[in-house]
């Protein structure tokens, strides 16, 4: 579901190079989504996958290039703010706080967007009372999204792997992002609980407008749900494109997807004998 050229992306990312001492993680990376695009980022281990996350969000500041949300330069702010600009994430390791129930998780998400004031929680006003109550009803509209309404007063660190999961996207979801990057978002997931990831992806998109970036080694996953790819190997982008353009790919299936795959789905290398 692309969006008309003429739209300012969400995220933009030009030229953008991560280095550390004599590691180059990331090598001239460049990325572009536009609202409702879902894009899925893709690539062997070591690839520089969370390294391009961590500098689209602002846990690294790029050693060159730039990043923009919303057409704004954004290098060098930390996360909270990149956050608050409309940018928000999940990781590759569930970062829960584990001691809370799944309501007041996703309730911490909402803190940036309280209309009431310091001084009106302090004396807990009718105003501080008044959105308290609304940040606890949106909270569980996310909560009711993600099918975790049943949870809701449930320890955050007692539900099951795969509820962990979407109690993560929830609270990303809470944010108000205008992208919502996924980090591995099925790991750990069975094959149904994985099935039911890639409905709920396509719902999250289409119910709130919003850009998606999954990161996931699970091909059927993330080439189930992404309308392109952007593959890199070593830092460095070596294909990008639809699915069915980037998995023919000669340098995509040697750097990543490899001849067994190859032989599962049937596909020829462009320029191979029979």
């Amino acid at each position: 579901m692309s969006a008309p050229e003429n739209v300012t992306p969400v995220i933009e990312a030009r030229k953008v190079t991560m280095q550390f001492g004599g590691l180059k993680a990331l090598s001239e990376f460049e990325l572009e989504l536009k609202p409702r695009e879902l894009v899925g980022l893709i690539g062997p281990n070591g690839a520089g996958k969370t390294t391009a996350f961590n500098a689209l969000t602002g846990v690294y500041a790029p050693s060159s290039g730039d990043v923009f949300v919303s057409g704004e330069r954004v290098n060098g702010l930390r996360p909270y703010v990149i956050c608050q600009k409309g940018i928000a994430r999940t990781f590759q390791n569930i970062r829960l706080f584990k001691d809370l129930t799944a309501v007041d998780n996703v309730r911490v998400a909402c803190h940036h967007r309280r209309e009431a004031g310091f001084t009106a929680a302090f004396l807990r006003s009718a105003a501080f009372i008044k959105d308290e109550a609304s940040i606890t009803r949106r909270a569980e509209e996310y909560l009711d999204v993600m099918g975790l309404a049943h949870r809701r007063n449930e320890l955050a660190r007692n539900l099951p792997y795969g509820e962990q999961r979407r109690l993560e996207i929830a609270r990303a979801l809470a944010t108000g992002p205008k992208l919502l990057c996924l980090d591995e978002p099925a790991a750990g997931m069975n094959a149904s609980e994985k099935v039911s990831l890639l409905e709920l992806i396509r719902k999250i998109r289409d119910e709130f407008g919003l850009a998606i970036l999954i990161i996931e080694h699970d091909m059927r996953v993330v080439m189930g749900v992404s309308e392109r790819l952007v593959v890199l190997d070593h830092g460095v982008i070596i294909s990008r494109g639809p699915p069915e353009k980037v998995r023919k790919d000669p340098k995509v299936i040697e750097a990543y997807l490899g001849d067994a795959y190859l032989a599962e789905k049937q596909i020829s290398v462009p320029g191979e004998g029979a």
